[in-house]
Order: structure tokens, then sequence, then C-alpha cells
């Protein structure tokens, strides 16, 4: 039996942007370990796994040896990163926009799901054994681009599987699933690792590891790196020096005076036959804290979109918001002022290419791109909460420069720039590491009770809700459920 690892590393450097990201790393995989890469964020684990993926240049030695004779597993390194790039049909992946996810009849040009799977496998049987496994039997006939955060990620990670390669690495796949995907995902890379695939699989430090992982590699901004094996791993304790600090924000009492945040009445939303939300009743009253609760493509994010006015199916239905009914007259900037709001959709179709400071400055004028000039006034409130999130070193820097957690933060601050009334966190905290997670649901909290902020809230972990929820809105395939006075965010997920 040959001793020759599967992945190697050893003197490992990589710099971006002329930039030392990792330096002298060191581990080795050989063949049946699984290695799973942990630490902070933006320390370097996504650069990592472009660099096994061969595009990252590196400095030292990375080495990737395939069997090529004892396995019917193709010599092939898949790399799954956190965000797939949506393409139509004629193979293009530009054009795609955030609001075309809820028009019905602006997606033919993307393909279904079964399409996708079926340009990379002819195995039927295989195709219909993941998307049941991963409850996505359902959404097959869905054109890509309609399908909710989670539902994506079960998506790539499907796509992937069908294509029986030796070395799989896996960018944060377990974001944004619920609890009962990510058991299945669980299950699935281990019937995968037995069957002779190896996993390199990129998870924050508040995830579990499935059974077959062997390894831990978790790497650290101060260079001391450590590779072990699970059994001997003790996560190292993440220094608490990121501090979220809003005791300095200029907060303007908001003008805008209502009684009702937020009422829904008898509102449905349908495409084709399919049916996404079913009859919803709900109102939201002013400084109410609300958590959006339900599985992966139960309508939480639907819901969300017919409040922000991007879903048209909004226009059709009863909604009131700030106590004046929808659709009479008002432009989507007008819908838009009052609310600040992040999901990881709006993070996806995000212009990379703006700089830090523009991207945030965009939440001003709730515009994807940097198009007036500002007053000295909204300079210094944008500075603000750039000086928030520790953003200054980074704010000339373009997006895609940035590590995701970064990014995050600065969708964030967009969302919070305008002091919003209504708050519409949609997994605000993906990309985040636990020091950070911590520190903004901290944040979060205390902006509630200073501003008495009307938040809606969506997570699919208990660690990330604030402790400021008081009610629950459950949806189960788009039918709800509320739950009120829950006084324990930690008992809410159970």
């Amino acid at each position: 039996m040959s001793t020759t690892p599967v992945i190697e590393a050893q003197n490992l450097k990589i710099l971006q942007d002329s930039k030392t990201i990792l330096d002298n790393v060191n581990f080795a995989l050989q063949k049946g370990e699984n290695l799973i890469v942990t630490g902070a964020s933006g320390v370097g684990k996504s650069i990592l796994t472009r660099a096994l993926a061969k595009k990252h240049y590196v400095l030292g030695t990375l080495s990737v040896n395939y069997d090529k004779e004892n396995t019917a597993l193709q010599p092939h390194t898949m790399l799954v990163e956190q965000r797939y790039s949506l393409k139509n049909r004629g193979n293009l992946t530009s054009g795609f926009y955030y609001q075309q996810r809820f028009n019905s009849s602006d997606v033919n040009d993307c393909y279904t799901v079964v399409e996708e799977l079926s340009n990379i496998s002819s195995d039927e049987n295989e195709i219909e054994f993941l998307l049941s496994e991963l409850k996505m039997t359902e959404r097959k006939n869905a054109p890509v681009i309609q399908l909710s955060s989670g539902e994506h990620k079960r998506f790539q990670i499907i796509k992937a599987l069908l294509q029986p390669t030796q070395i799989m690495l896996l960018d944060e796949p377990f974001i944004g699933l619920d609890k009962e995907s990510r058991q299945k995902l669980y299950n699935i890379i281990d019937e995968k690792a037995t069957a002779g695939t190896t996993f390199v699989i990129i998870s924050g430090t508040h995830h579990a590891f499935p059974d077959s992982v062997t390894h831990v590699l978790e790497l650290n901004a101060n260079g001391h790196h450590r590779f072990e094996t699970k059994e001997d791993y003790e996560p190292s304790e993440l220094v608490n020096s990121f501090k979220i600090n809003i005791s300095n924000i200029d907060w303007q009492p908001a003008e805008l005076e209502f009684e009702n945040a937020i009422r829904i009445v008898n509102t449905s939303v349908r495409y084709g036959e399919k049916t996404i939300l079913n009859h919803i009743n709900w109102t939201v009253k002013k400084g109410e804290k609300w958590l959006l609760q339900g599985h992966n493509g139960a309508g939480k994010s639907t819901l969300l979109s017919l409040i922000t006015g991007d879903n048209p199916q909004a226009y059709a239905n009863e909604i009131y918001l700030f106590d004046k009914r929808r659709g009479r007259g008002e432009s989507i900037w007008d819908v838009k002022k009052p609310i600040g709001f992040v999901s990881p959709e709006i993070f996806a179709y995000y212009d990379k290419n703006l700089s830090v400071h523009d991207a945030i400055a965009c939440g001003l004028f709730d515009t994807m791109g940097l198009f007036k000039k500002m007053t000295d006034e909204q300079e210094a409130k944008v500075q603000e909460w750039i000086d928030v999130f520790h953003l200054q070193e980074v704010q000339k820097n373009r997006l895609s420069a940035l590590s995701s957690g970064q990014q995050r933060l600065v969708l964030l601050a967009n969302a919070l720039v305008k002091n919003p009334p209504l708050l519409l966190l949609d997994e605000p905290c993906q990309g985040l590491d636990e020091v950070q997670t911590t520190a903004f649901v901290e944040m979060v909290d205390e902006l509630c009770d200073k501003i008495d902020t009307t938040l809606l809230y969506i997570s699919h972990y208990d660690n990330e809700i604030p402790t400021c929820i008081e009610q629950v809105l459950f949806l189960e395939t788009g039918n709800p459920t509320i739950k009120e006075r829950i006084k324990k965010a930690s008992t809410i997920l159970n």
C-alpha cells in the first residue's frame, strides 16, 4: 500500500495583493483521511481551498496525488465555493439581478434544478436519491435563480456529489442549512468518504464535524497553525478582541410615525402550481422583535421580499407598511427608505468591485452603486459605521479583496447606516466567526434597546439569536404559526 499522501503541504506560503495570508503551513493527508479547516474570519481558509484547486499561486510545496489505478473515482479535485455563479441557457453568468428570482415571468432564461443536474450526470437514480436526501425533490423543476439561500447551498452540494471525484473541497457547506439538512449532509459526506473521496471542508467554529473527519487544521492570524487528529483537537480560545461599540453613533430619531410596522392580510404567493406562502395574516407592531423560523424553503425570504417590495406579488396582496397600504402610488425607493435589510441573496448579487466605503454609503440611497454625491453629514455617518466595524484600514479596498466575514460586516453597516425604524436581518451572521457573531448579536440587543427598532430576524442557530427576541412566526411550507412571548432565545429552535 502506498504511503504517498493524497494532499501534502510543506512550508506553504500564500500571498494576496502582496500581503501574506498564510505562512509556514504544514500538513499531510493519507488515503482514507479527511480534513476540517477551521479558524477565525479572515485567516485564509477559503484561499487555501482555492490553492488546493490550483486557482491561486503558492510558495513552498503543495502537492495533490491522485490514485490512477485502484479507484473508479475521477483523478480530479472538485471545489464547491460559498456561492455558485448562475448561468443562463446561453451559458453566460452575467445579467442576473436580485429581484429577478421573484419574477415568475423573468426566469425562463435560467436552467431548472433538474436540468442543471442532468447536464452533468445521466444517473437518474443517484439524482433522485440526493434530491430526496437533501429534501429538494419538490424543487427539482424550479429555476435555480428562485432557490432560497439554504436550497441553493443544497443544490451546490448535490451537483458536486454527482461528480465522483477523488478530492472534494467544500467551502462552508453547512452555513444557511437548517439542523435537519446539516445532519443529512454529514451522513452523505460520510458515505462518499467511505467510497473513497477525500474531503477538505471549511467549517466555522460552531459547527459539528461529520464522523468521517479524521484531522483538523486550525489556521490562526498569528501564524501558529495547528494540524491534529480530531480526537486530539481542542479548539483554541478565540481572542475576544473584536468589539462593536455603538456608543458614539449619532442616533437621529425616526421621522416616521406609525403604530404597525407591518400588517399582512390573507396574503399568498404562488409560482405556477407551487404555493410558497399560504394565507398569511400577521401584524408586527412598532418596536416588536420577531424571529422568522422554518426549514429551508419554507418561505421566510419570500415573506421578507413582500415587505421590501422586491417581490411583484406584494402589490397583488393586502399589505400595509407603516400603517399605509402597499401599492398606492409609492415608488420602490419610498418603500425601501425606512428599511434596513441584509440577506444572503443581497450579498450574492452585490457588486464586489465597489469599495468598502462606497458599499456602505449605498445604504443611504438603497442602491447597489453610489450614484450621488454625499453631503458632509452623510459622509460622517458612513465613517461612523466604518469605525464601528473596524473597517478603517480596508475602506478603500474592493469588496472582492476582503474575507467573507469582512464583506458581511460591510453589508451589515450598509443596512444600519441610515438608522432604519425597521430592520430585516436574514441570516446576518453568515460568514462571521464566533467572536464576531457574539459581538454583533450583543450590538443588535443594544441597538434595539437604545432606539427601539422594530426587528425581524432569521437564523438557524440559537447562538445567533438576540435576547431581545420576543415572538416567533413559524413557517411550515408557507403556513404560519405564531408563538408569542418566547422569553429565552435558547429555547426557540428546540
